[in-house]
Parts: C-alpha cells; structure tokens; sequence
C-alpha cells in the first residue's frame, strides 16, 4: 500500500510514518520542519525519518505547493498543521494558514483524482473540538464548542472533511487527546514537567493542576490511527482516540516525580485561555468500528517517555 504521512517530522507524525514503514508499506513522509514551532527538534527527526528503510522524504508546504504527488496514495494520512492552544493566541494567520488552508488544499488535491484512484484520508482533528467535557465523556455527536483559534481551526478542518465526503472522498477525522510519550513535543506537558524535574527545578503548571485530561500514550494513537486507514469506515465519520481514564495534572506529576524520585515542587502559572477543565474520552466508536481501546495506562506510558528522556540526556553528555 502506498501511503502518505503529513506533519512526518512532528510528534505523532513520526511514530505513524515509522509504523507504516515498519508494516511494508511504501511511505512517503511529508513536512516543512522550518515552519515548525521548534524547528531544531523536527530537523532531528526529519534526519532520522529520511534515514528509515521504506521512507522517501520529501520537503513540502501543503499550503502553497503542488499535491498531486500527495494526493498519488492509496491513503493520506493528515497529520500536519500548527498546534496547541496555548501558542495559538496571537497566531491566528498562521494558524488558519497551516490547519485550514493547507487541508483544503489537499483534500481539493485528492478529489481532483479520478473517482477511482482517489486515496482515503485519515485527518488528524482534537479534543479541543469539544471545550471541556461534562459530567459524562464527550461523544462524537456531542455538540462542538471550541474556546481558541487552534480549537476553532480543527472544527473548520472537520467540516471541510465532511464536505469531502460528500463529494466522494473517503474521510476519517480522528480527534486526538492529550497524546504524550517518547518525542513529545518541547512545549507540552510532560516534557516539560520531565525536563524540569531532571535538571532540578520546579515543574511549570498552567492553572492549580486541577484540570483532568484523557492521556493517551502515542503508541496507542498509531495503533488507532493505523486501523483507521485499513477499516472499511462511514465516508466523514469522526473517531475520538483517547484513553477512557481522565486524570488531574496534580495526579499526573505525582506518578511522574514518583517515577523519577524526586520531590513533586511546583511553580504555579497563569492558566491558559481557552484550555479546557476537564477532556475525557468515550471510545465506545473506536471500539466498535476499529476494534481499538488505549491499552496503556499512565503509569506504564510515563515510564516510556521518562526512558526516553533520560536517554537523550545520556546522548548528550557522551556526545
């Protein structure tokens, strides 16, 4: 199967091309590390992703570029795009730039092929699609209240994904939650907490830690993720991939400052506009359809991303 993976050199773009290849398909990885918000780190990773048995790399802005040779897959794997709500204030250009435009110009690059020959494509949307979850976990068909310019940008990509499908494409949106693990992100979470904690100082906390998140390990989104491109799906349909389990922030350091042994020192900081009180997840779709459930528990995915991290500090100081 020849496969396309936008957004290859971030977080979760990386693992899903690595596991594509992995499985024998041919993939071609798509990125633009220099509009990345770390540029450094995608570099590394596009380095090592290029380097890969089964991967052509190739450079390409999906907001300005040619796509017919992304659109020329058996299926197109959505990940690119300008994240977080955090860095979102303030950036609104950019991101209906990067999220809104670069996905209606390839999802227009994929419905210009003949009816036949047209890939399926999975598109990355959010938990933030929702804003904060009540006293149940949110549902697909619980109504969309995003609170930020990133939130309000994947509830455009969503409806250009249904538009889509209504024209014959065969779409999938999967909405992510508060994915973490080994190459995580430099501004999110639990790389941030873990670095803190490694170099000895206090873990920088948006808000009183209070606020609960459906974690979910990357490990279990590319399994997701995979099996959404490979299942036979409603055209359009909306998939939340997220762990069933919310836990606080608070409950969340204090497994991570357990794991590595040190105490738990917090610095308090202002809370973020827009950041949901509360995601959680109700999976009983992915079940259904894809036979998926998160089968990592915090604990375990912790360890995994504190492994990573202490190997890369390793590298550095023999390096």
């Amino acid at each position: 199967m020849r496969v396309v993976v936008t957004g290859a050199a971030g977080f979760v773009g990386s693992h899903v091309a690595d596991a594509f290849a992995v499985a024998g398909h041919e993939v071609l990885a798509v990125d633009a590390p220099g509009r990345s918000l770390t540029p450094g780190v995608a570099r590394r990773t596009w380095a090592d992703l290029a380097a890969r048995p089964g991967v052509v790399a190739a450079e390409l802005d999906l907001a300005v570029d040619e796509l017919g040779p992304v659109a020329a897959a058996d299926v197109v794997v959505h990940l690119a795009g300008r994240p977080g709500v955090r860095d979102s204030w303030g950036a609104r250009r950019a991101v209906e730039r990067d999220n809104v435009r670069a996905t209606a110009r390839l999802l227009a690059a994929c419905t210009r092929r003949p009816a036949a020959l047209r890939p399926k494509v999975v598109v990355a949307s959010s938990s933030s699609v929702y804003g904060s979850a009540g006293r149940r976990p949110n549902r697909e068909d619980d109504p969309l209240n995003p609170a930020s310019p990133y939130a309000a940008s994947k509830v455009e990509v969503e409806r250009l994904a249904g538009a889509a499908a209504r024209d014959g494409l065969r779409t999938v949106l999967l909405r992510y939650f508060s994915v973490y693990g080994p190459r995580q992100r430099p501004d999110m979470a639990f790389h941030r907490f873990v670095e803190a904690a490694l170099s000895g100082r206090p873990l920088p906390v948006f808000g009183d830690g209070l606020r609960s998140r459906s974690f979910t390990h990357v490990r279990d989104v590319v399994s997701a993720t995979l099996a959404a491109a490979a299942e036979d799906l409603p055209p359009g349909i909306a998939v939340n991939v997220g762990h069933h389990e919310p836990v606080t922030v608070r409950d969340a350091i204090a497994m991570l400052t357990g794991a590595l042994g040190v105490p738990a020192e917090i610095r308090r900081e202002t809370p973020v506009a827009g950041d949901a009180t509360r995601t959680w997840a109700d999976t009983a779709r992915a079940r259904r359809l894809l036979g998926w459930t998160a089968a990592t528990d915090l604990a375990e995915g912790l360890a995994d991303q504190i492994a990573w991290h202490r190997a890369a500090h390793e590298e550095v100081r023999v390096g």
